[in-house]
């Protein structure tokens, strides 16, 4: 399959799932802008069976390749993120996968017990990466609990394999030069940012900074009823030269480990009051 379909695929679910993404997107368009995507972001637990190198095979063998690995300790996390082989333009890829054996009792029981109601069949289909939550709806009340401990793993049951995030590069921006510039226009278009540590992650020192929209909050129907949680967010990223003039390829897990919150629920909280 070509890149640019399983890119496509990604885009036409989280766009119509998300739809503020999508208007911010046709925002820039409107503008003269033509939006060029850094990379996606996709989450997974560590289980062998859907872990990251499975998760992404679909990437792995249309031309990817791992370049770079990530730790976040506090969350419980590693990352990876892959790039292509030979075509530099092609967006990146950010997965990370959540290291269940580190929380408790609880956490593990429930993810494994989800996890388990599924045959091996369906971590072999290689349609897995676009299945959303393949194992069916969960209690608000599980959400709840699993949220205590990891707002990942909450959301990682509740909406499965899709694209967390798509990100904006803001240097293939005709109009906009600094991140700030792209902020303010997201913020006067009536969106909120995330503001973890401030608007901002990363300096042009570190050679990558990185800004995210708050998570939409979509109605999901869990067992118990309808809820309203955060689903998904829209990123922009501008990179920096090295020394030797090339462009900065990598990501920085500090920046990683804010955006990460995007999708927390405490935002919803903080939004109404």
């Amino acid at each position: 399959m070509e890149t640019a379909m399983i890119f496509e695929r990604f885009w036409n679910r989280y766009s119509t799932e998300n739809p503020s993404a999508k208007r911010i997107y046709n925002l820039f368009s409107a503008r003269g802008e033509r939006v060029v995507h850094d990379h996606i972001a996709l989450r997974t637990f560590d289980d062998p069976r859907m872990n990251i190198d499975v998760i992404a095979r679909v990437f792995t063998e249309n031309g990817y390749e791992a370049r770079g690995d990530y730790e976040f300790k506090a969350k419980k996390l590693r990352g990876q993120h892959f790039e292509h082989k030979s075509n530099p333009q092609a967006p990146k890829v950010f997965i990370s996968e959540l290291l269940t054996d580190q929380f408790s009792d609880y956490l593990k029981a429930t993810v494994r017990d989800y996890l388990n109601s599924l045959d091996d069949r369906a971590y072999a289909d290689p349609e897995l990466v676009y299945g959303g939550s393949i194992w069916g709806k969960i209690s608000f009340e599980t959400y709840n609990r699993l949220r205590e401990e990891s707002e990942y793993a909450a959301w990682l049951l509740v909406y499965g394999y899709r694209a967390n995030h798509f990100a904006v590069k803001v240097n293939e921006l005709k109009q906009f030069t600094t991140l700030k510039e792209v902020n303010e226009f997201i913020k006067g278009n009536g969106y909120l940012m995330t503001t973890v540590g401030g608007e901002i992650y990363g300096t042009p020192e570190e050679l990558l900074e990185q800004s995210a929209t708050l998570a939409e909050i979509q109605p999901v129907e869990f067992t118990d009823g309808v809820y309203e949680i955060p689903s998904c967010f829209y990123e922009f990223t501008l990179r920096y030269n090295r020394p030797d003039g090339t462009q900065y390829p990598g990501f920085i897990a500090a920046n990683a480990d804010k955006i990460f919150e995007s999708t927390n629920y405490y935002n919803k909280q903080a939004d109404m009051m």
